[in-house]
């Protein structure tokens, strides 16, 4: 089944203490205050990360059990108690078909005792469609009926955007049908890969066994899956070599796949899906070659056998406990190295969103983000959106053509708020509390359904690729629009009862960060006709090019918090240290511009707000991976990096240039003012 996943950049640090000391009288208090020294560098001047988070430090102590803690971590979990909030009171008492469906839904599947008395009937109905199958030319009809329920086997097929013409989507065909997430597992000699094999094939003989096979035919039915998955990992692609977007979109004409692909009946499976458009893509066409091969070739009790698998491990997380048991401790603590199983209430959360997060998001948008909201929200965004248009006039790096196409582009921008402007058909059969796997399947059979409607012309804007219940700022490339989810619009990215300057200071500058990559390295890629094509000129790409090497420079000079001896990555987090610095940058110029004489205290908000934003926590270990590995910077330069640039941020604190938190006017690095 699809999974969507979306997470906010997870920050981390230690925090620091302040001691107190008590038991001195007022007299010897009073000696020591005359003999004490000013600080040569006040707090919020020497670290502005650590002074601004102190409170959140202390109140959020690292546990011991947890890698890390963030407040942006705090925001998601939040935003999940209130969709089980919100379920729970469907479940009571709905308001409206969609909340009935949902209620409904998650009855289902808290209902343990029930889950289990329902055992694997929900897949019956499918295990009997596979074990239908006689000859080869039934194995393409059940492929397809599978996609349509939202379990893709044997291939991948989704909607994505067109790169030769933006304003819409096509079906792409892509690899997949492996129970093991590399193609390279299956060809790997080394020991570790070997154990895990031995593991993975030890999972398929516990779902086979659990979906129908008999003991003694275990081993041998084990061995056609992991045979059949081999043969199509072996014309797979590598899977770095699947990043590249424009490697992956091979534009086909639909009429013209019946002939080379006479036994895969992709053009049937394309009218099972609802899929009636003229083009797809099909990128690896040696794989489907293979698969069309194999569909003749390999015998249908083997096809029987490894479609079965396929069912019951995408279905084992919803089914009896035997089905979840085995799929964690494989999946679960194996793959991903979990300990222990989240606890129920998340697992249905997580199914739900799955299954039906659209539904779900539109009744959250509904609950949680009053219309004030979204209406401040809106504005906001369209405050930096007008400073952007000043710092594209403003800025020195930038040639006269480059700036005329980016505000041609600007001009174009599209600022959507909460939900998606075009809401989906919510018509589906009633869902029931008998039978969680049963509402699952519905769920994601009506979610299939909706995902196809994307694909053909003028649907590219119908949907987004995040859900309106998840915290997240994206700025679509494709479609040139700032999607802002209702999730995100709270505190502390979104609190109404601090003021202005501290919507400007976080919500603003995020919607900065996001906006500034349409008019950066990679944004230079579509023009403001949504056409694929380099906008900008040699003398740009250089100058920002060396830009980016003072950013990466300034980075790279920062410790690594947590971890002795390292510094960060200035290259690796480049690119988000770019975006940071631009929408401090924009929220500044934007609420200055909002206001006619913002005072003092104000302005020191606007930049505590940013700071706020990153306060968290980090264990040793945890820390020592994401040196590495993690694009963003950690929290306490993601918060002081960007601010040490901004004259601004220097006068509002009485910071002197040269001291941590004011870089020289030589070193501070500007992009859009």
């Amino acid at each position: 089944m699809p999974h969507l996943r979306l997470a906010l950049s997870k920050p981390t640090l230690l925090a620091l203490a302040l001691l107190v000391a008590f038991g001195a009288t007022d007299a010897e208090a009073a000696k020591k205050k005359k003999k004490a020294k000013a600080p040569a560098v006040s707090a919020e001047c020497s670290d502005f990360y650590t002074s601004a988070n102190d409170a959140w430090f202390k109140a959020n102590p690292l546990p011991s059990d947890i890698g890390s803690l963030s407040v942006l971590g705090q925001l998601r979990e939040r935003s999940q108690q209130q969709q089980k909030d919100l379920l729970d009171a469907a479940m009571q008492a709905p308001q409206g078909n969609v909340q009935k469906l949902l209620g409904d839904f998650w009855a289902s599947g808290l209902d343990e005792a029930a889950v289990e008395a329902d055992g694997a009937k929900p897949i019956a109905p499918l295990l009997d469609r596979i074990n239908g199958i006689k000859r080869a030319k039934d194995v393409p009809a059940a492929i397809a009926a599978l996609h349509q329920v939202g379990i893709p086997v044997v291939f991948n097929f989704s909607p994505d955007v067109d790169l030769k013409a933006l304003d819409r989507h096509i079906g792409y065909f892509s690899q997949g049908g492996l129970g093991l997430p590399d193609p390279a597992y299956y060809t790997r000699t080394d020991a570790e890969t070997q154990e895990l094999l031995g593991r993975y094939r030890a999972y398929v003989k516990q779902i086979l066994a659990l979906t129908g096979t008999k003991a003694g035919k275990l081993d041998a039915e084990a061995a056609q899956v992991i045979d059949l998955e081999t043969r199509i990992a072996q014309a797979s692609r590598p899977l770095l070599d699947l990043g590249n977007p424009l490697a992956n979109y091979v534009p086909v004409a639909t009429k013209d796949l019946a002939k080379p692909y006479k036994n895969l009946q992709l053009d049937a499976f394309l009218k099972a899906q609802g899929v009636n458009d003229d083009i797809v893509s099909l990128a690896n066409p040696a794989l489907f070659a293979q698969l069309n091969t194999l569909v003749a070739s390999i015998k249908p009790d083997q096809w029987k056998t490894y479609l079965r698998w396929q069912v019951g491990d995408a279905m084992a997380p919803y089914l009896a406990k035997s089905y979840r048991d085995a799929s964690f401790e494989f999946r679960g603590r194996v793959l991903r190295g979990e300990a222990a199983p989240t606890p129920r209430w998340q697992q249905v959360l997580d199914a739900i969103n799955t299954g039906a997060g659209p539904m779900l998001g539109r009744e959250y948008a509904a609950r949680y983000l009053p219309s004030a909201s979204k209406s401040k929200a809106e504005s906001v965004a369209q405050d930096v959106r007008d400073a952007l248009v000043r710092g594209i006039e403003r800025n020195s790096w930038m040639s006269a053509p480059a700036k005329a196409e980016a505000k041609s582009k600007i001009d174009k921008l599209k600022i959507e708020i909460g939900t998606p402007r075009r809401d989906l058909d919510y018509s589906v059969q009633p869902m029931g509390r008998g039978s969680f796997g049963s509402n699952i399947l519905i769920a994601s059979t009506w979610r299939h359904r909706e995902e196809m409607k994307r694909i053909g012309k003028g649907n590219a804007d119908r949907r987004w690729d995040v859900l309106p219940q998840q915290p997240a700022l994206a700025y679509d490339l494709a479609q040139n629009r700032l999607i802002v989810t209702a999730a995100v619009l709270q505190a502390p990215v979104f609190d109404v009862s601090r003021g202005d300057s501290a919507l400007y200071g976080s919500y603003g500058a995020l919607v900065g960060h996001e906006l500034s990559r349409g008019f950066d390295k990679r944004g230079r890629m579509v023009d403001a006709s949504g056409e694929i094509r380099d906008w900008w000129t040699p003398a740009d790409l250089a100058a920002w090019e060396a830009i980016g090497m003072r950013v990466a420079a300034q980075y790279a000079g920062y410790d690594y918090p947590g971890v002795t001896g390292s510094k960060v990555n200035g290259n690796l987090t480049r690119d988000e240290n770019m975006a940071d610095l631009a929408g401090v940058e924009l929220a500044w110029d934007a609420f200055t511009n909002a206001q006619l004489a913002p005072n003092l205290g104000a302005k020191q908000t606007l930049f505590r707000t940013w700071s706020e934003l990153w306060a968290q926590q980090v264990s040793p270990a945890e820390a020592a991976q994401r040196v590495t590995t993690d694009v963003h910077a950690p929290g306490q330069w993601r918060s002081n990096g960007p601010l040490a640039n901004q004259p601004a941020f220097g006068e509002s604190f009485t910071c002197k240039a040269g001291q941590p938190m004011r870089r020289s006017d030589a070193e501070q690095i500007r992009i859009w003012r």
